[in-house]
Formats: C-alpha cells, sequence, structure tokens
C-alpha cells in the first residue's frame, strides 16, 4: 500500500511517517516543501494540472494531508488551509480517484464550547477566528469533494517536537531557557481556558487508521484525548516536570488562535465506533515526553557546538 503524506516534515506529519514506517505492507511517500520530500509540493500554490501529474506519478492508495498552517495572517492561512484541501482534492479526481484522502482539520471549527460538554461530529460549527474559519473551509471542501475522503477534527496535539507556535511548546521552550534559576519569571497570557489535549503520536495513530481501515468511513471524526483539562494545569504540570523553581506571570492577553474560546472539548466516540481507536497515553506521559525531546534537543545543540556536528 503505498501512502502519501503531504506536511511529511512538520510536526504532526513527522510522527504520521513515523507510525507509518512501522506499519507493515505500507510504503510511504513523503510530498512537500522540503528538498528531501519525494513529491516536491506547496499545495498554498500548487497548480491542479501539475500536481495532478505528480499524484498521477505517485500512484498512491492513500493520502494524509497532514500540511496546514497555524499562523500568519489571514491570506496566509487562507492559502494554505482553504486553498490547498480545494487543489489537492481536484487533482485527486483527476489522477487518483479512488485513492482514501484522510485530512487533518482542527476542533478550532467548532468555537466556543459550553462548559461542562463534549461536541459530536454533527455540532454546529461557529469558528471565531480565522485560523478556525479557514480550517473549517478545508473539511467543507474535502467532506463535499466526492472522494473516498475523511476528516480528523484533532484537538490540541501535545507530545515531542510540539512548536513554538502552540502553547505547549512555548512553555517548554521557555522553561528550558530558564533552567532551574529561582528568580526566574515566565510571563503567559490568560491561562484560564479548558482544552482537549490529545498525545500527538495518538494522532498519527487515528490518521494511520483511517488512511488503511477497509470500506467508507464517516466525512468527519473527532480526534482528541476526551475531556477539558485546564490550561494553567498543564502549565503548572509541566513546570513541576522541567523542575522550575521561578515565577510563572499571566496577563489578560491570549493567542489569536484561541479567540474567545474558553472551553474545547470533543465527543470522540465515534472515532472508537469507526476506527477502534482510542488515546492510549496520558497527558502526564505526553508532558515528560515533551520536556524529554526539549532537553534532548538541548543536548545536541549543544553537542554541535562543541564538535561541529551532533554525535
Amino acid at each position: 500500500m503505498r501512502i502519501l503524506v503531504l506536511g511529511f516534515t512538520g510536526y504532526l506529519g513527522g510522527h504520521v511517517v513515523e507510525q507509518l514506517r512501522a506499519t507493515p505492507g505500507v510504503r510511504v511517500l513523503g510530498g512537500g516543501r522540503s528538498p528531501a520530500a519525494e513529491l516536491g509540493i506547496d499545495l498554498a500554490t500548487a497548480r491542479t494540472d501539475r500536481l495532478a501529474k505528480a499524484l498521477e506519478s505517485a500512484a498512491p492508495d492513500g493520502v494524509i494531508n497532514c500540511a496546514g498552517a497555524t499562523g500568519g495572517d489571514a491570506v496566509t492561512l487562507a492559502e494554505v488551509n482553504s486553498r490547498g484541501p480545494a487543489v489537492l482534492c481536484a487533482a485527486l479526481r483527476e489522477a487518483a480517484p479512488a485513492a482514501r484522502l484522510v485530512h487533518l482539520g482542527s476542533a478550532a471549527e467548532y468555537g466556543p464550547g459550553a462548559p461542562d460538554t463534549s461536541v459530536t461530529e454533527s455540532a454546529a460549527t461557529r469558528p471565531v477566528t480565522p485560523y478556525g474559519a479557514t480550517k473549517l473551509a478545508g473539511t467543507i471542501t474535502v467532506t463535499a469533494s466526492g472522494l473516498d475522503a475523511v476528516v480528523l477534527r484533532v484537538g490540541n496535539p501535545v507530545g515531542p517536537g510540539a512548536p513554538s507556535a502552540g502553547l505547549p511548546g512555548r512553555v517548554a521552550g521557555l522553561l528550558r531557557e530558564a533552567g532551574r534559576d529561582p528568580d526566574a519569571v515566565i510571563g503567559l497570557g490568560d491561562l484560564s481556558a479548558y482544552r482537549d489535549f490529545v498525545d500527538v503520536r495518538d494522532v498519527a495513530r487515528a490518521a494511520v487508521c483511517a488512511a488503511t481501515a477497509p470500506g467508507p468511513l464517516p466525512r468527519v471524526l473527532n480526534i482528541g484525548g476526551g475531556k477539558a483539562f485546564p490550561v494553567r494545569d498543564l502549565v503548572r504540570d509541566l513546570a513541576h516536570i522541567a523542575g522550575f523553581r521561578g515565577r510563572i506571570e499571566e496577563d489578560s492577553g491570549g493567542s489569536a488562535r484561541s479567540g474567545e474560546v474558553s472551553w474545547q472539548c470533543s465527543d470522540i466516540t465515534a472515532a472508537g465506533d469507526a476506527l477502534g481507536w482510542r488515546p492510549s497515553r496520558s497527558l502526564d506521559e505526553s508532558l515528560a515526553a515533551l520536556w524529554a525531546a526539549t532537553t534532548a534537543d538541548t543536548d545536541a545543540a549543544s553537542r554541535q557546538g562543541e564538535g561541529g556536528r551532533a554525535l
């Protein structure tokens, strides 16, 4: 089985590739802007005809689209999150109409949730940020494409390799810089929200399950931890794991991605029914793995500085 992973060098894509390579009978093809990509594809700028030719040559049985933008201005978000899936669907219809498409969406498409509730896939979508709106546009394109396609609406991924664009990765980087200095102060925005965190490796496993599952799948499946967790507690727990001895200060500022969403929790029952999938890692495990990867990056950088290259 040949599976093409778009955005294969990114945070989610890298973990998807790792899971696929451990799956018997699967050959992984990498697509993206990286020089290492077997298919040089930039969905933000690709022409449908050229993309169709590349897909025809690759002849994938499945495509997992991990390409997406979480930051930048509205134009950048629209080019990657909205235009990209539209071009991909058009090219697949022309060159590989039988291929299974797994597209990674976002729980931000739902917008604000009601406290103490979890949203199902049939819930109304009311995104309040350009990020959520552009991800929703991509989802609509995929679900209306007529292809054998499923959108995985992913909660808040956390785990090894988390980028600084998201809160867990940014906090891990700040804790690394602060070290164990008792006088260190880390300033963060409002941490009062609740989020549905899910280990990035569990997200990757869900994507692989969706790409290899026999028969048709529901058009949209929620992929999350299945519970809302206080963001403030996540920061506190990560600081504890890091041995941080300083002080964390909050202000009323927040991220543009989070917007006015104070509660987010996804009902993941449908993913269990359709894929046999449930999250397998606890948040504590995810944070420990995130911190271990963060310190490993520091050690590698140190060795590079001492010896010219990592050992």
